[in-house]
């Protein structure tokens, strides 16, 4: 299987070295793109120096921040091209683990998407102050109700998808920037009737560089998923109002 490990970066400079060692330990046969939002502290600099050392370590500069989500689907694009199997998305700053990635991957022959759950029997938190804590709870909570899923821990960031995957999913149709962006992909999947496996991680919080979570990130996210439920409940609604008609 070729695998292809996305990490998005914006001022990592500090985070980025240790991630990318632990990863390349983890899963040596894993290539890296590292796609940099043009970050002012040097960190697309350090990762070119970090691709020229090592042949399976590429790099994606993007001209702005330009969202998380615009970051992976540029990862994305780039991958297909490529002809790469599965596409592991993997935070700069650690909060991933990458000695858990083997864990993920080994389930992906039997799942469309795989994703790292901290939200699962066996998942955990570490280090996280509580209202974080239960933002994420209450995120996926909610996401879950609106949009009919199961899937617990619907925001998680660290994740596999195959390549039919991908290529079933319109990537140029997505707006979602934050970490909406990965309720959006999810539920996309889930309504192609793929699978989706969760397996247990422990997510670390980072303790180096700033989190990217903002308040306008968390409006961003409630805001499309109630768009996106209503709009679905709305469907349903009227496919069923037709078949009565009928």
């Amino acid at each position: 299987m070729k695998i292809l490990t996305i990490i998005p970066t914006y001022n990592e400079i500090d985070a980025l070295p240790t991630t990318v060692d632990r990863l390349r330990a983890a899963v040596p046969e894993s290539e890296v793109l590292i796609v940099d939002d043009n970050s002012p502290d040097g960190t697309g600099d350090l990762a070119e120096q970090m691709a020229a050392a090592d042949e399976q370590i590429h790099v994606l500069h993007r001209v702005k921040k330009d969202g998380l989500g615009g970051a992976y689907i540029a990862g994305f694009g780039w991958g297909l091209e490529r002809d790469y199997d599965a596409f592991v998305e993997l935070d700069a700053d650690g909060s991933h683990q990458p000695e858990q990635l083997p864990d993920l991957l080994s389930e992906i022959d039997y799942a469309d998407l795989v994703i790292g759950s901290r939200w699962v029997a066996g998942g955990s938190v570490v280090n996280w102050p509580l209202h974080r804590e239960l933002i994420s709870r209450a995120g996926s909570l909610y996401s879950r109700t609106m949009l009919g899923l199961r899937v617990r821990d619907i925001t998680a960031g660290f994740r596999v998808f195959r390549r039919s995957t991908l290529e079933e999913i319109d990537l140029s149709s997505i707006e979602s920037v934050g970490y909406g962006f990965q309720v959006d992909m999810t539920f996309r999947v889930a309504r192609q009737g793929k699978t989706i496996k969760e397996v247990p991680i422990t997510f670390v919080e980072r303790t180096l560089g700033e989190s990217k979570m903002s308040s306008g990130i968390v409006l961003e996210a409630v805001a499309n998923v109630t768009k996106w439920g209503l709009c679905a409940r709305a469907k349903a609604l009227a496919k069923k109002a037709r078949a009565y008609q009928r």
